[in-house]
């Protein structure tokens, strides 16, 4: 049965992080960005009181990347969407089940951000974190696991948002879930990552013997076409199967360019190791191209939406045009990776070929990775983005006590090499059974007292008209 609760404080705090090698995606390199964290304390109705965390990165240039707004503008959109969602939040001060505040707040959200030229992915923001951790606040006053407590719907998850489906096709959903006791990892390989030779895609050092790998894309046909050949020259040595998918972060212009790389994938013969293995081409245009765009022809391959992504009809919009399937990223709202897999699950069962996918903001060892990997395991994404421990260093600048902590309550997902614990990666898979604590997926919580408060970000960020 679904709980009520009353939310009754939030603070933030953040942590600085830095990059053991470049990432660069789309427009933007990343050498180091903020981890932010989010600490809750709720009142259960008739239960008493708990806390409950959350973290993810304040990545630049990814929820926003209009051209006129520096890498350092867009992070701090970021923290204005968490202080404006915080307020918000606060000032429901009744009892509702974790999915009515959500509903109750979003809309407020979108609508404050929008007054503040904040676009509504980047608005989405700071619900999604503040949801994370009221849900973990509520399984850990229950003692009850996330898998669990969403199989019974504890956060009472229905079809108010969403209304193309009913109530009992999101309570069916849930209660029919199983979590998947391993998740198979897909290797990024970002623009400015070595592709030959030690060091390079198939080097088990550097891909942890990855059976699926994420392949960036910049937008250029001619480019990236030359590109892959040279990735599947190398794939094509691996002593297994692969798969991979291709990712072009909003930088294809429009379906030209679209259709002239997808065309050097059907008939190129040196692009057979890639275009032979390729499961989906993920948002290769604008978000706002995307909309406008019918796919076409090109459908004959299967593509997802990701930045595109920004509200609850998002998905139904893309299948419209062609598409076939969405991101989960928990960074964008649990609940909306939710009542998508529930679409995705209802359409298939019809005979269309829909599906949700899992990929990963970077996020990094401890919470912010084992949250998503349970948000995945329990929606049933078999394989998932995780690039946080390739381009961060173990738990990276994490105080030794916090890693050891988390070490020791999850010692089938993290492990220790030589004086650096790292997620631990077993025959190319992650494994969620330490996931099943009580409270959203972790048995520990970070030190609060080795963070720095939130950054108070400037109080207007300037518009593209003021530029």
């Amino acid at each position: 049965m679904p709980l009520r609760l009353a939310v009754r404080d939030i603070s933030f705090f953040e942590r600085p992080v830095t990059f053991a090698r470049p990432f660069r995606f789309g427009a933007v390199v990343i050498n180091a960005t903020p981890q932010a964290f989010v600490w809750v304390e709720i009142e259960v109705e008739g239960g008493g009181t708990a806390t409950g965390a959350s973290a993810e990165f304040l990545v630049p240039k990814w929820f926003d990347k209009r051209p006129h707004l520096a890498p350092e503008q867009t992070v701090e959109e970021l923290r204005r969407s968490l202080l404006i969602a915080r307020g918000i939040y606060l000032a429901h001060s009744g009892f509702e089940t974790a999915f009515g505040l959500h509903a109750a707040c979003i809309g407020a959200q979108i609508e404050a951000c929008a007054r503040e030229d904040i676009p509504p992915l980047a608005a989405a923001y700071g619900p999604a974190e503040i949801d994370k951790a009221i849900l973990d606040a509520l399984l850990r006053c229950t003692g009850t696991s996330f898998f669990d407590g969403m199989a019974d719907n504890i956060a009472g998850v229905d079809a108010r948002l969403s209304h193309d489906l009913g109530d009992d096709d999101v309570s069916r959903f849930l209660a029919g879930r199983k979590r998947l006791e391993r998740v198979a990892i897909r290797h990024t390989v970002g623009m400015d990552d070595k592709i030959e030779g030690e060091g390079g895609v198939a080097d088990i050092r550097e891909n942890a013997g990855a059976r699926y790998f994420k392949l960036k894309l910049n937008g250029d046909p001619a480019h990236d076409a030359d590109r892959l050949i040279r990735i599947g020259n190398e794939l094509a040595t691996l002593s297994y199967d692969y798969r991979v998918t291709l990712d072009a972060n909003e930088q294809y212009a429009d379906l030209i360019a679209l259709n002239a790389l997808v065309e050097r994938l059907d008939r190129d013969a040196a692009l057979r190791p890639i275009a032979q293995k390729l499961l989906y081409i993920e948002q290769p245009m604008p978000r706002d191209i995307t909309r406008q765009s019918q796919l076409g022809a090109l459908a004959r391959r299967d593509f997802i939406v990701d930045e595109a992504d920004d509200s609850y009809d998002a998905f139904p919009v893309a299948r419209a045009l062609g598409y076939r399937g969405i991101s989960s990223k928990s960074c964008k709202g649990i609940y909306k990776s939710v009542i998508n897999a529930t679409r995705a699950a209802k359409w298939s069962a019809a005979g269309e070929k829909c599906f949700i996918a899992g990929e990963d903001l970077t996020c990094q060892a401890g919470l912010a990775v084992q949250q998503d990997l349970a948000l995945g395991a329990l929606i049933g994404v078999t394989h998932a983005e995780r690039n946080g421990h390739h381009y961060v260093d173990g738990f990276g600048d994490t105080p030794t006590g916090e890693a050891q902590a988390f070490l020791a309550g999850h010692p089938d997902l993290y492990v220790r090499d030589g004086n650096k614990i790292r997620l631990a990666i077993h025959d190319g898979d992650l494994l969620t059974g330490s996931l099943t604590t009580p409270g959203f997926a972790t048995a520990t919580h970070p030190d609060w007292s080795a963070m720095s408060p939130l950054a108070q970000p400037s109080s207007k960020i300037p518009s593209e008209k003021a530029v």
